[in-house]
């Protein structure tokens, strides 16, 4: 183990247990509303179903300020930390007893507040990790070369966070091999590989995935090698500018050096003469001068020499192999012990600096060592793995001895399959996307597609104004209802997909609509249509209201997935260390939790 640091303490899985129970019991209650669908709002009517209030209020009470947010949660926090062992927190009442319809938005926002990851005190800093990982090193190598260059700003954040917590946890575990699962177009793997010197075998399920990732592999080590020529003209203009300060400084102080030598002589000069002794400069005083001029020049030779030597601290800080030693770097000198260390690690990192993407279909029971022959001890970790491939990583994490360490960053919630929602189908799945750990599977927890679903939707990105599309959700309600009276549909399995952007008007968007459904859209004339947008029109703040509460909601069932993951993980006995961490800027990168797990040492 590289770093002597101990990891951070993370909770318990009994501490995890009663987190769960509290959140299950406030998700009792609300997940109608995550259940919802948007199509079906109107025909459904949803708002009279499940909100005793005007919309106006409930947007009203949602769009108060963050810090009267806060200033509730403060309020109620020792009613909360007094009970927090159970998991049982008593927030003022929510729901009508009776009606079962959310008659108090205010406890529903501070009770979904509380029940998001970073307040239920489960998150593990990504700061206080990497120091534990890299102990002393103090490395962050991470932030000297950014990836903005050839990466969209979204990738590039991702990517670089990821990739130093994987190097740190390598390093940790002297590891050299990385399983990147569901690597897509291979942005992460070629960072691993080309910046900290990792081999990385990239496995994808797409084909098409795995041919572009090879290709734009071979575009970044070009660029890669561009950013290196830089770094080494930035470094030689460095290293030249600090030489000829020093040869400044040096030809200062020889002089000094010199005349005090002289000044020196002449005084034994004339203390000789006094004593009658005439001085002798053909020998005593010359060689005096010489004596004491030597190790000055030697000296100058030396720092001259050094100043290039001092090259390698900052070659640290760029990326592997940024800088080779050259004869014109290092002149009319023989190569130091350090520098052959350092072409021997040099060599080392370029056979194991290897990106390899491979295509191949992921499940629970993939046998690794069919798809890399030179399986050893490794990394597993997976960035924004979709749907059932992120509670997968996490199983091929525990079943192989050869993998470490595990990163696992899900999405795509609504793509789990879900072992207790359609119970009354026969099916042979064994191994399902959700629940994982044995406290839901006991309780036989199921959230549901559409909550799954709203478990992406990104609040933080809508409290900073990027809002919800609030027309084309109206839309799409308003045609069902459409669809419903006009055509005798209740549910169609076809999508209308992407259409609003499209479309000039609500009947623009109408017609396309039945158009791709293959109705007959000439059996409505424009008035009748236009007559149903002017009836829904006046509720369309129902609809955005409705939609508010479900991105409120939203963090709360994805930490119910989270902790799913995570108790998973504190139920396998061979595994030292688990946690999650919040690796991203939500604004930026909305699905930002990892979970992360650490095996013990052999």
């Amino acid at each position: 183990m590289a770093a002597s640091c101990p990891l951070p303490v993370t909770p318990d899985l009994p501490t995890l247990r009663a987190k769960l129970q509290g959140l299950l019991r406030f998700l009792r209650d609300t997940l109608s509303i995550s259940n919802a669908h948007t199509v079906d709002f109107y025909t459904e009517s949803v708002w009279e179903e499940l909100v005793d209030l005007p919309p106006e209020t409930v947007l009203a009470a949602l769009r108060k300020s963050t810090s009267e947010a806060e200033a509730r949660l403060l309020e109620a926090r020792p009613l909360m930390e007094a009970e927090e062992e159970t998991g049982m927190i008593d927030f003022p009442k929510i729901f009508c007893e009776n009606s079962q319809k959310l008659m108090s938005v205010e406890a529903f926002a501070l009770a979904a507040k509380y029940y998001s990851v970073q307040n239920l005190g489960i998150c593990t800093p990504f700061e206080q990790l990497l120091v534990a990982l890299q102990g002393n090193q103090n490395q962050r190598i991470g932030k000297t070369l950014k990836a903005v260059e050839f990466m969209n700003m979204k990738k590039s954040h991702e990517v670089q966070a990821v990739s130093e917590l994987i190097s740190s946890i390598a390093d940790y575990y002297g590891l050299k091999q990385v399983i990147d699962l569901g690597s897509g177009k291979g942005y992460l793997s070629s960072f691993l590989s080309l910046k900290y010197g990792l081999k990385v075998y990239g496995i994808d399920s797409s084909n098409t995935n795995t041919h572009g990732a090879e290709e734009r592999n071979r575009k970044l080590k070009k660029h890669w090698k561009l950013c290196h020529a830089q770094s080494r003209l930035d470094v030689s203009e460095l290293a030249l500018k600090m030489s000829k300060e020093r040869k400044a400084q040096n030809a200062i102080k020889n002089k000094t050096d010199i005349e005090e030598v002289f000044n020196n002589s002449l005084r034994n000069q004339e203390k000789m003469s006094t004593s009658g002794f005439l001085p002798d400069f053909s020998g005593s005083v010359i060689s005096n001068i010489r004596n004491q001029m030597e190790p000055l020049h030697s000296q100058s030779h030396q720092e001259e020499n050094l100043c290039f030597e001092n090259v390698f601290p900052l070659v640290d800080l760029l990326p592997i192999n940024a800088i080779e030693p050259t004869s014109q770097q290092i002149p009319n000198r023989e190569t130091s012990e350090v520098n052959k260390e350092r072409r021997k690690m040099t060599s080392k990192s370029r056979e194991s600096n290897i990106y390899l993407p491979l295509t191949s279909f992921i499940t629970a029971d993939s046998e690794l060592h069919d798809i890399i022959e030179d399986l050893e001890d490794c990394l597993i970790v997976g960035l924004h793995t979709c749907g059932d491939l992120a509670p997968n990583t996490l199983r091929i994490f525990t079943s192989n001895s050869e993998i470490r360490g595990v990163c696992s960053v899900g999405c795509c919630y609504h793509l789990l399959t879900e072992e207790f929602e359609n119970q009354h189908k026969e099916c042979t799945q064994e191994k399902w996307g959700f629940p994982m750990c044995r406290y839901l599977k006991e309780e036989r927890w199921c959230c549901g597609r559409n909550a799954r679903m709203s478990a992406c939707l990104a609040l933080e990105r809508v409290a900073v104004g990027q809002g919800l599309p609030t027309e084309s959700l109206f839309y799409r309600a308003v045609l069902q209802d459409i669809i419903k009276d006009c055509y005798g549909i209740t549910k169609c399995d076809q999508h209308v997909g992407k259409i609003y952007s499209k479309c000039s008007s609500f009947l623009d968007y109408v017609r396309r609509s039945l158009k791709k459904l293959g109705l007959d859209e000439s059996k409505l004339p424009e008035k009748i249509i236009m007559n149903y947008y002017e009836k829904y029109k006046p509720r369309m703040n129902e609809l955005e209201a409705f939609n508010m509460l479900k991105v409120v909601l939203a963090p709360c069932i994805e930490t119910l997935i989270l902790l799913d993951r995570l108790c998973y993980l504190k139920e396998q006995e061979d595994i030292a260390w688990s946690a999650l961490v919040k690796l991203f800027d939500p604004v930026k990168s909305p699905r930002c939790y990892a979970v992360i797990a650490l095996k013990k040492q052999q």
